[in-house]
């Protein structure tokens, strides 16, 4: 549907630009030659394109930190969990409490459970 409605949305503008050219320009006194025209269409063409598959790559990315894809994250301690601190996932900073006891700055933790913005964490198994 997406490419669709681009398709259409597209044609719709470059025959804006037709009609322009053609009428509304000439009314004006203005006169762009024909070359000139293909030359700009061509361009809208181009951005319409890019657009449109930059837009598609951003709305198929998949999420990298928020709540919904939290449990079984890794992060590490930036302030010690004593039983609550801070800990950092990707470039997010969150409010964490510990299930394990006192966790060191500097430590990774895995992310158990949530309640709200507050993370439940438990150390890292060492491999």
């Amino acid at each position: 549907m997406r490419l669709f409605t681009a398709i259409i949305t597209t044609a719709v503008e470059e025959t804006a630009l037709v009609l322009a050219w053609r009428w509304v320009l000439p009314y004006l006194g203005i006169m762009i030659p024909l070359p000139v025209l293909i030359t700009v269409m061509l361009g809208w063409a181009g951005f319409a394109v890019l657009t449109y598959v930059l837009g598609t790559r951003a709305l198929k990315k998949k999420e990298l930190a928020g709540l919904p894809s939290m449990n079984g994250c890794i992060a590490r301690v930036i302030e010690p969990l004593k039983p609550q601190g801070m800990v950092k996932i990707g470039s997010e900073l969150w409010g964490a409490e510990s299930l394990e006891g006192d966790v060191n700055e500097g430590e990774n933790v895995t992310v158990e459970n949530q309640e709200g913005l507050k993370l439940f964490v438990r150390r890292c198994v060492k491999r």
